[in-house]
């Protein structure tokens, strides 16, 4: 299994919308994701101390799948952030080795 992690740090002048991520950018996220492969979705929040107080972890069965949603709809998700933070979000895809 392949995860995208999307972190989004904190910042003295930074904004994020948890109202708007949950209830609008997550279900876009999977309306478009799901059909192209995406698996599992967790959302994390941690308090504002933490250095990454949201973190979105995407499942996906293989890199090929997750390439491809991203590939046909990863324009689309990350032109809807504005719409809910200023900080620019830090992407990792790992591969899950052990669970």
């Amino acid at each position: 299994m392949m995860i995208i992690s999307v972190l989004y740090p904190v910042g003295s002048e930074n904004s994020f919308n948890l109202d708007y991520y949950l209830n609008s950018h997550v279900p876009l996220v999977k309306r478009l994701l799901e059909p192209t492969g995406l698996r599992d979705t967790r959302i994390l929040t941690a308090g504002p101390e933490s250095a990454y107080p949201v973190i979105a972890e995407l499942g996906f069965d293989d890199l090929e799948s997750l390439n491809a949603a991203l590939a046909a709809h990863g324009a689309e998700t990350q032109a809807d952030i504005p719409n809910f933070t200023d900080v620019v979000p830090i992407i990792q895809i790992s591969e899950v080795v052990a669970s």
